[in-house]
């Protein structure tokens, strides 16, 4: 895709539309659109990751480029969620289900929240953490088709309400000890 007409941009917005289309068939509350939906996410994670290396591979990266696809992951990921909250409202967790969904959500704007101030003040990737053995903090998002695709869409939904707050916190704490010792206190 190097040499042809299509941007990184262009491919972020395929893995928006991607992640809102996954959001919408996880709300449906049925087996089969619930595992459609996993599968468009998973799709929406694959281009999540050909945006960015387009990017590098075409000399195209660019501050606002960055942005856009940091604000397109932190919304296909919230939505996600919310999504799947609605879609489960009629099973075993209720209308619950809603309200959690909106929680994990909110946690993952919370998140990119944090990384753009943090990116503000200190530059491009100042607010991303480090992996480990291959890994980064994103891929964890992998669990979600894995999740849905195996039956435990409810038990997913509460990890995610519970953790995505948490790591929200822990990731606010570690951006502020960033702060603290790279002014010199």
């Amino acid at each position: 895709m190097v040499d042809t007409p299509v941007t990184p941009n262009h491919v972020t917005t395929a893995r928006l539309t991607a992640g809102i289309a996954a959001a919408a068939a996880v709300a449906v509350d049925t087996d089969l659109w619930r595992n459609v939906g996993a599968g468009i996410f998973l799709l929406s994670m694959v281009l999540d990751r050909a945006d960015g290396e387009l990017a590098r591979l075409s000399g195209k990266t660019s501050p606002g480029g960055h942005r856009y696809d940091l604000i397109a992951d932190a919304v296909s990921n919230a939505l996600i969620f919310v999504g799947l909250g609605i879609g489960l409202r009629d099973g075993p967790l209720g209308y619950w289900g809603v309200p959690l969904g909106l929680l994990a959500g909110a946690a993952i704007v919370v998140v990119l929240w944090q990384v753009i101030r943090i990116e503000a003040e200190k530059g491009a990737r100042a607010g991303e953490l480090k992996g480990v053995a291959g890994f980064d903090a994103d891929d964890a998002m992998l669990a979600v088709p894995v999740a849905i695709w195996i039956g435990w869409s409810d038990q997913l939904l509460i990890a995610a309400a519970i953790g995505a707050p948490l790591f929200a916190v822990i990731f606010a704490l570690v951006l502020l000890r960033r702060r603290v010792s790279s002014s010199g206190a």
